[in-house]
């Protein structure tokens, strides 16, 4: 087993700034950035503190598994070199930040938590990096994920597993689950994640930050087709994921489904009037079974929702039973198109869950994929039609609260089994399927203190009407969110 965290020395060491005793490292992205550009504080500054809370809580966590501090150090330096000659790279000029370790950084260790990439240092970034580090986000490592990002619940063989800072014995979830706990724990302000199933909400829902999954091309990612699999950014509050996805939006004529609206849409102020705003409230939503603490936190916040003065209704369900049937087989097109190459070699060295996957896209048959995307093409139409009436559709996350986190997944809930390790997070794959932007935003707690998100559902390539609706419901709702013990 190598160590979990990799520290990349070198002479920038010497730039090191002690941290200023009351920077508070849990204050919003959007404050920090305010502050690092009217001067009041040092990007060198911002990210000593940032080091200094990894060193105390990272041990307990195991949310950030490489991180290169020298190369850190050098960049803030270099930004606050600028800074003092009255330029600024962007918006996330001194920000740190830590991608998922399914994102590629060049020079920088990205495992994609498999041992078949113990050691795989790319020598080139992933756009999302690119633009990150041109807007003056100051990279300080990778944050943890599954094994190839299989499944949501943050452990693989190369690092182990990432803990839930509300509770050290419960998952933090996945597969951004690094990136969710160390935004929780305050080691960083911003992170990127990614989402098929849930793993840019279901995270955040379990360690109480925002996730938001964007339309389908809102972040775009070059040479891919599927729309299933979207990058997306995740933080503290509503505001912060807005600034960070004003950086990662936008057309690239690499990426096919990449949707031709500029970044700058996000960083436009979130206020609204949402008085007569209709909603449809979904405490069943499609007949899934949901743990009663999830659905007694959900029903505590509708009144929530009223007094920001939206319409609420609880009409039926829309019919999902497509959905059921669809995203399992482009989950395993998915995994055999981009994984089968690798377990010629490797297979006893991945994941059975990963090559049960692989497994089933290899026995795939063409009307099996036509089938699936007729149903597809059914269930969007039909949920069009929904939100033709209702402008949001709101439901829970998750259908469960964080479990412990030796559990490799949950397999009933309120006493009905479950057949798949993902069944369980139907509440996230179902919206997935119909391509529409969702938000997980904080909602409260258990009884044992353990999160629970809402979810806030838009109509088509809506984001920035989702990202206003989570706005003004987390303006009314502030006062429920507190850190974790760690």
């Amino acid at each position: 087993m190598i160590p979990r965290r990799t520290i990349l020395a070198g002479a920038a060491a010497a730039l090191a700034l002690p941290a200023k005793p009351d920077f508070d490292t849990f204050q919003t992205a959007t404050q920090m950035a305010r502050d690092l550009r009217r001067k009041r504080i040092s990007a060198r500054e911002v990210l000593e503190a940032h080091l200094a809370r990894i060193e105390r809580v990272n041990p307990k966590v195991n949310a950030i598994v490489t991180l290169v501090a020298g190369q850190a150090r050098q960049t803030a330096a270099r930004l606050d070199d600028e800074a003092a000659k009255g330029r600024f790279a962007g918006p996330l000029h001194g920000l740190p930040v830590a991608h998922k370790d399914l994102v590629e950084t060049k020079g920088i260790r990205t495992t994609f938590g498999s041992p078949l990439f113990r050691d795989y240092v790319p020598t080139q970034n992933a756009l999302i990096v690119d633009r990150m580090q041109a807007a003056g986000a100051v990279t300080i490592g990778k944050t943890n994920t599954p094994e190839f990002g299989a499944g949501s619940q943050t452990f693989n063989p190369v690092f182990g597993s990432t803990k839930n800072p509300y509770d050290l014995s419960k998952t933090s979830g996945g597969s951004s689950g690094g990136a969710a706990a160390a935004l929780a724990s305050g080691m960083i302000p911003i992170a990127d994640g990614s989402d098929m199933g849930g793993s840019l909400r279901n995270p955040a829902a379990f360690c109480s930050v925002v996730g938001f999954r964007g339309s389908p091309g809102r972040v775009p990612v070059p040479g891919a087709w599927s729309p299933f699999s979207v990058l997306g950014p995740m933080g503290r509050s509503v505001e912060d994921v807005a600034l960070l996805l004003s950086v990662l939006a936008g057309p690239d004529a690499r990426a096919p489904l990449s949707i031709h609206e500029p970044g700058s849409r996000f960083a436009q102020p979130l206020e609204r009037n949402c008085k007569g705003v209709r909603i449809a409230w979904m405490p069943r939503f499609a007949g899934l079974p949901f743990d009663r603490r999830i659905s007694d936190v959900f029903a505590a916040r509708r009144k929530d929702f009223e007094s920001t003065g939206c319409l609420i209704e609880e009409p039926e369900s829309p019919d999902f039973s497509e959905a059921a049937e669809v995203f399992p087989v482009f989950r395993a097109l998915s995994f055999h198109q981009q994984h089968a190459a690798k377990a010629v070699k490797g297979r006893a060295q991945m994941k059975a869950t990963v090559l049960e996957e692989i497994d089933r896209g290899s026995r795939l048959t063409g009307p099996q994929i036509a089938e699936a995307e007729a149903k597809r093409s059914t269930l969007y139409t039909r949920f069009g039609q929904f939100m033709e009436k209702y402008e949001f559709m709101v439901l829970p996350v998750t259908q469960v609260p964080a479990f412990d986190a030796n559990q490799e997944y949950v397999s009933e809930i309120e006493g009905v089994k479950l057949e798949s390790y993902i069944d369980w997070m139907r509440s996230c794959w179902y919206i997935t399927v119909t391509g529409h932007p969702a938000i997980s935003v904080p909602g409260g707690y258990t009884p044992e203190g353990l999160p629970v998100e809402i979810q806030i559902v838009g109509r088509h390539q809506a984001d920035f009407a989702v990202l206003q609706l989570a706005h003004v419901y987390e303006q009314a709702t502030r006062p429920l969110w507190h850190r974790p013990g760690v």
